[in-house]
Formats: structure tokens, sequence, C-alpha cells
């Protein structure tokens, strides 16, 4: 196995309590001594986004129902303000491209990042903790945020030593190399503290008896694949240590052709009961551009992403039968792709593009299609189409737009499904 033992300077660095810490700089105020929660004042039972620090000492988990806090503990509700948060996450983002070069950046959440610092250690003529303590002082004295930060070899160790002992050293760094898996890495337990082991693969794993990432790393990896598939494998090199992938191959990816593509991330849970709403939304949207740019779709990419402390998220493609602008023509296989690959994991993005693109002229019709009815069906949507456009996307909205688990009335003057 020591062949597939990477050997890069692989840094992930996280921005501490990110929403709410950036509300208090704003303020002025400290994050470490004031009660501040960040969620919808005026929703009923409303999750928090974030909470400060110093709630956390309390014992309140970043993620709550604001009415399950305990009465006697005083807080500050203020409403989210993604427009500052992304502005605040380029702030960042600049930071980290002063000291690497963008193909050695990969920005995996809006505060969260990975760098591949290898190549520039010797330039900067310091270890890889030391440049983490540069960045880290960096970021704190640009932008007044807070960071943490894990080292490892690779993109799997680096992420686990910052998630699980970063934010506990005095320097918010943590630094683990090879030597640390079966000391630090095959301790964790339960199976649901480590990076991409969500809660029902974790019931799956502890139906086989396998409790700890010990227990699973010595497990034989023909047994986890014929349980799991390719997954199996996956956790078997994890669960010892091993990711090979590498930060510039994640941002090599360009696509081979025209394409166009929109994506949502989601503020809460959803599965497979409730994100077809988000799921046909998302295509409904990216076929009016098709129809006013007059094109026709070939392919649909359904990419769909699990929540932080789960697995399963997958990317797959689909050649439609005929090009199409229809959107439910396109989610019916949209939702093929869907429930050929969605294995119950809580779902925090969904992410479409259409592929093979083509204008609208080349339309072929199927003998068995009624001509009157494709032209009844194109003038309707030419209709709505040209309503939307002059009296804004919320003008005509579907019977199912107007359920709870819908978000494109929001998504249709927000950022982000919260408050510019």
């Amino acid at each position: 196995m020591d062949e597939l033992r990477t050997k890069r300077n692989i840094m992930c660095i996280d921005l501490k309590s990110f929403f709410a810490f950036v509300e208090c700089v704003e303020r002025g105020i400290d994050p470490y001594t004031t009660p501040l929660i960040v969620c919808n004042p005026e929703q009923k039972g409303a999750i928090s986004l974030a909470v400060t620090p110093y709630l956390k000492s309390l014992g309140i988990p970043g993620r709550v129902r604001v009415y399950d806090i305990q009465k006697n503990i005083k807080y500050i509700k203020v409403p989210p303000r993604m427009s500052l948060y992304q502005k605040k996450s380029k702030e960042v983002i600049g930071i980290y491209l002063k000291y690497v070069a963008k193909e050695d950046l990969h920005v995996y959440s809006i505060d969260e990042c990975f760098l591949d610092v290898t190549n520039y250690l010797k330039m900067y003529n310091m270890s890889d903790y030391e440049l983490a303590l540069t960045i880290l002082k960096d970021i704190k004295e640009s932008t007044g945020l807070v960071g943490t930060a894990g080292i490892g070899p690779n993109m799997l160790l680096a992420k686990i030593s910052m998630d699980i002992e970063a934010k506990h050293t005095k320097d918010n760094i943590a630094k683990w190399t090879y030597d640390d898996v079966e000391t630090k890495l095959w301790d964790i337990k339960p199976l649901s503290k480590m990076w991409g082991i969500g809660s029902n693969l974790e019931k799956r794993l502890n139906s086989m008896n396998i409790y700890s990432v010990k227990e699973l790393a010595l497990t034989p990896k023909e047994k986890l694949i014929k349980e799991f598939g390719v997954l199996g494998g996956d956790l078997y090199y994890r669960a010892n240590g091993i990711d090979l992938t590498k930060i510039c191959d994640l941002n090599d990816y360009k696509p081979k052709e025209k394409s166009i593509s929109n994506s949502q991330v989601l503020f809460k849970d959803y599965f497979d009961f409730n994100i077809d709403i988000i799921i046909y939304e998302i295509i409904d949207t990216l076929c009016r551009r098709l129809r006013k740019e007059k094109l026709l779709c070939g392919l649909i990419s359904l990419g769909i992403t699990s929540s932080k402390t789960s697995s399963g998220s997958f990317h797959h493609s689909l050649k439609l039968n005929e090009r199409t602008d229809n959107a439910n023509e396109i989610f019916r296989t949209a939702m093929y792709i869907f429930n050929h690959y969605y294995t119950k994991f809580p779902i925090r993005k969904v992410a479409i593009s259409f592929g093979n693109l083509s204008p609208n002229d080349k339309i072929q019709l199927d003998i068995f299609e009624d001509y009157e009815e494709i032209t009844k069906r194109k003038q309707i949507e030419e209709t709505i189409d040209e309503v939307k456009e002059r009296f804004g996307p919320n003008s005509i909205l579907k019977a199912s737009s107007l359920l709870s688990d819908s978000t494109i009335k929001e998504r249709n003057g927000l950022i982000g499904g919260h408050k510019a």
C-alpha cells in the first residue's frame, strides 16, 4: 500500500463559525463573548445557519432549531446576509491566492478551501506548519476572521486533521502524517465523525459489526466491495489514510463543448420525497434559457451532493432520445438518473447541466407525436416566457412552487436562498 501514499503538503483551511463571525466583525463585537445566532428571525422553527463560539462554549451546536435552545440562554438573532458572506469569502480566497496559484487552490465551500503548498515551501523558506501560521495570521489581520487549518500528505488527512484536532490546538493548526493513521485516524468513532461517512452509511457498516475506522481499515477490501460496490474500495483506502485526489485535477475539468448549467446549494436536508421539486425548478429555469437562446438539449448531467456528514454524492449524464427544450421531457430523464443512483442520503446541493446543444431549427419530429399538440405546447411555453421576461420570474408559477419545499420564489429574488 506504500506506493499509494502520496507525499504532498496539503492544507485544509476552514473559517470558524463563518456567518456568525462575519456578523460580529461587521458590528464590532467579540464573537467569543457575544451570544449571536444567524437565522431567519421571521421563520417559525428556524434552523440556525451559524452560532458564535461563545454559544458553542455553552453547548449550542452550529445548526440547531432556535426553539430548542434552553430558555435561560439569552441570544441575539440576526438574518443571514448572503451577499456579504460571498464578499468576505472572496476576500479570503484573494488572500490564499497571494500564496499559491489558482490551480493549487480548491474551493470546497463558501468557508472552506484546500491548498497544495508542496511547490511553495522552498520559495518561502518555510515549513508547511509555518506557512499555515502565516496564512491564518494574514486572514485575521486582513478580515478579522479566524481560520483553522489541517495539514496532511493528501486531501483526506488534511481535512480530517482539521475536523478532528485543529480546533483544539493553541494555534488552530493540526498536522497528520501517515504515521498518525493507526494512532489517530483509526481511533475515530463513531464512524460518522469521519469525513464522507454519514449516518445511513454508518448504520450499514454497524450492521457488519464495523464501529470504528480501525475496524473498517482491517476489513478485507473484497468484502467491502461486495457490500458497497466501488464505494467499498474507496472506504477501505480512506480508512487506511489513502487518497489519490489531486487539487490540480479537480481544477482541470473543462467541458468538451458548449453547455449551460445551474446549481443550488440547499440550506436544509432534502431526500427523495422532496428533491424532485428542486430538480424540476432548476430544469425549468434552464429550459427558459434554451428557448431564449433558440437551442435544444441533447444531453443532461445531474450532480447530487450529500451533506458534509454523509456520503453517496454522484454525477452522471444521459443522452436524451430526442433533442428538446421541454422541461417535462428532460425532467423524466433526470429523475431516471436520480432514482438509479440515489442511496437515501441527505442532499445539500443539486447541479444540472445541459449538453449536446444545437439550434432549434434542427428539431426532428417523432412520427408518433401530435404536431398540433407540440405546436400548442410551444406557444404556451413562449407565452409564459414572455410574461416572465416582462413582469419578472415570479409572475407565473406552477402550483408545486407554492409548496414549502419549493425554493423558486426565493431564488428568483435572493442569493443562496437568503436575503442579499
